[in-house]
C-alpha cells in the first residue's frame, strides 16, 4: 500500500504514556506484546499513529528508553506537530492552519509581562506551543489576563493549565483531539471506535460512566496500557488479536501459509527464548533451526563478516541460555516483504536487541524462499545482510562473528535489490479505513472523541 495515499485496513492511534508505553512495567511486556501482533499481521496494510502531549526531544528521549515502534504519524506538542515516518517531516498544511492568527513573537513579548510566569526548558518551546509553569493560586488570574491581551493583540489563542503548575498558549485550532479530527478528514477514516485502558486516570473513568458507558463504539478495557489496545482490536472485531509473543512455542512454529512477516517475527521470538532458556527439547528445536536455514545460505553480519547459515546454527546453540536471568528482549520493526518471484520473498526490518537499558539495532534484509519446503515448514532463510543502525555500533561481544573478515560481495544483494517492489507503490486493500483511538489521560480528547464518532 501507500502508507499515506491509499486506504488503510486498521489505523490506531494510540497515546504514549501508560498507554502505549507503561511506566509501570519495567519488563515492558504490554507494549512487546503489541509490538509482535503489529509488526506480523498489521504493519503491510495498516498505520499506527501516535499522540503525546510531548515534545520531539522528549519523545526521541522516550524512544532511546523504550522497546517502541516506528509509527506512521506522529502527533507531538499537545497537537501542534504533525510529522510522517522516519524522518519526521512536517506536515505543512497543518502547520499553515495552526498560523491563524497566531503569531510566537507576540505570544512572546506579552507573555514576558507577566512576572508570575517562568518560562519552561527551551525543547519545550515549539513554533505553536509556548510553554511555562505558574503557581496554582496565581493560574485562574493570570489566565484570564493573558487571555484579554491577546484578543487586544488580535491573536485567537487557547490556554491550557494542567498539573497543577503547567500553562501553555497554543493557537485556538491546536490540539490532540483537533489534530486527529485533522488526520481523520485527511486519511478518509470511516468507521471510528475508541478504548479506555484500564489504568485510565480517575476522572476519564468518571466521564466514561457519566457518558458512554451505553455507547457501543467506545469501551472501557479490563487491560491495561497495550494489552488494553490488544483487548479492543478483538472486541471491536478489527482483525487478529492473538500476538506471537503469547503463543507456546509449539503452537508459534505452526504454519498454515507462507507469511514473510510472521516468519520474521516468530524466529526472533525463538532466538529470544532460546537465549533466555526457555526452551525446552533443545535438540528438536535445533531441528527447527536447520529446517528453516538454507544449508547454502550466507550472513553479513553489521561488522562486514560473511558467514555461512550452518556456522551461526551452531554460533546459536552454543549461545542457549547465555542471557539467562537477564532483563534481555529481541523486537522487530517496520517489517515490509515483497515477493520477486513465484518463490522468494525479500524482507526488510529494524532488528532491535536490548539487554538492560543498553539498546541495539540493525537494519536487516532477509531473502526467504519456499521453493521445496512445505508449508507446515515455514519460509526458508536464503540470505541474511545486516548494518547498524546510526548510534547502535556495539562492541560486538554479543554477534556471531566469524574468524575471517571476508565480505560477501555486493552483487549478492544488489541483483535481489533490482527485483524489489518498494512497499509503498503496492496496490492498497479496498477495505475502508477503520480507526481504534486510544484514549488515557486528557478530557479534552474524549470530547473530541464523541464528536467524531457521531
Amino acid at each position: 500500500m501507500n502508507r499515506l495515499t491509499s486506504s488503510a485496513r486498521l489505523m490506531i492511534v494510540s497515546d504514549l504514556d501508560q498507554t502505549m508505553v507503561d511506566h509501570d512495567d519495567p519488563e515492558n511486556l504490554s507494549m512487546l506484546r503489541f509490538n509482535a501482533l503489529w509488526e506480523a499481521k498489521y504493519r503491510h496494510d495498516s498505520l499506527l499513529v501516535f499522540s503525546t502531549g510531548r515534545s520531539p526531544t522528549s519523545y526521541k528521549q522516550l524512544r532511546k528508553r523504550k522497546p517502541m515502534l516506528t509509527p506512521d504519524i506522529t502527533i507531538m506538542s499537545i497537537g501542534t506537530e504533525i510529522t510522517y515516518g522516519n524522518e519526521m517531516v512536517p506536515d505543512e498544511d497543518w502547520f499553515d492552519f495552526l498560523n491563524h492568527k497566531w503569531d510566537k513573537k507576540i505570544v512572546t513579548e506579552e507573555t514576558s509581562k507577566f512576572p508570575e510566569l517562568t518560562l519552561q526548558s527551551e525543547t519545550k518551546q515549539r513554533p505553536h506551543k509556548a510553554s511555562f509553569k505558574v503557581k496554582k493560586e496565581k493560574a485562574q488570574e493570570v489566565m484570564k489576563n493573558l487571555y484579554q491581551v491577546f484578543v487586544k493583540r488580535g491573536l485567537d489563542v487557547k490556554i491550557i493549565y494542567s498539573s497543577g503548575m503547567d500553562l501553555d498558549v497554543l493557537p485556538q485550532g491546536a490540539g490532540k483531539g483537533q489534530a486527529l479530527a485533522y488526520l481523520h478528514k485527511k486519511l478518509k477514516a470511516e468507521d471510528v471506535h475508541g478504548v479506555i485502558v484500564n489504568n485510565a486516570q480517575e476522572e476519564l473513568l468518571e466521564w466514561y460512566s457519566e457518558n458512554a458507558k451505553n455507547n457501543p463504539k467506545i469501551i472501557h478495557a479490563d487491560e491495561t496500557c497495550a494489552a488494553g489496545i490488544i483487548q479492543a482490536i478483538g472486541h471491536f472485531k478489527l482483525g487478529p488479536n492473538t500476538s506471537p509473543r503469547d503463543l507456546p512455542l509449539p503452537d508459534l512454529l505452526k504454519k498454515d501459509d507462507f507469511d514473510p512477516a510472521f516468519e520474521v517475527v516468530k524466529f526472533y521470538l525463538f532466538l529470544e527464548r532460546w537465549r533466555l532458556a526457555e526452551v525446552e527439547n533443545r535438540e528438536q528445536y535445533l531441528g527447527y533451526l536447520k529446517g528453516v536455514c538454507s544449508s547454502c545460505g550466507v550472513y553479513l553480519n553489521p561488522y562486514g563478516v560473511e558467514q555461512s547459515l550452518d556456522d551461526v546454527i551452531k554460533k546459536i546453540e552454543d549461545s542457549c541460555g547465555d542471557k539467562k536471568g537477564k532483563q534481555y528482549r529481541i523486537w522487530v520493526d517496520q517489517v515490509f516483504s515483497s515477493q520477486i518471484d513465484l518463490n522468494t520473498w525479500v524482507v526488510k526490518l529494524k532488528k532491535w536487541e536490548q539487554t538492560g537499558e543498553e539498546q541495539k539495532c540493525c537494519f536487516t534484509t532477509a531473502i526467504l524462499s519456499s521453493k521445496n519446503v512445505k508449508v507446515s515448514q515455514g519460509l526458508s532463510w536464503v540470505h541474511v545482510h545486516q548494518t547498524w543502525v546510526d548510534g547502535s555500533m556495539s562492541d560486538g561481544k554479543n554477534w556471531f562473528k566469524g574468524k575471517d573478515m571476508t565480505c560477501l560481495k555486493a552483487y549478492k544483494f544488489m541483483e535481489v535489490e533490482k527485483h524489489i517492489k518498494l512497499h509503498d507503490n503496492q496496490n492498497s486493500s479496498s477495505q475502508a479505513t477503520q480507526v481504534v483511538w486510544v484514549v488515557l489521560q486528557k478530557r479534552l480528547l474524549i470530547v473530541d472523541l464523541v464528536q467524531i464518532s457521531r
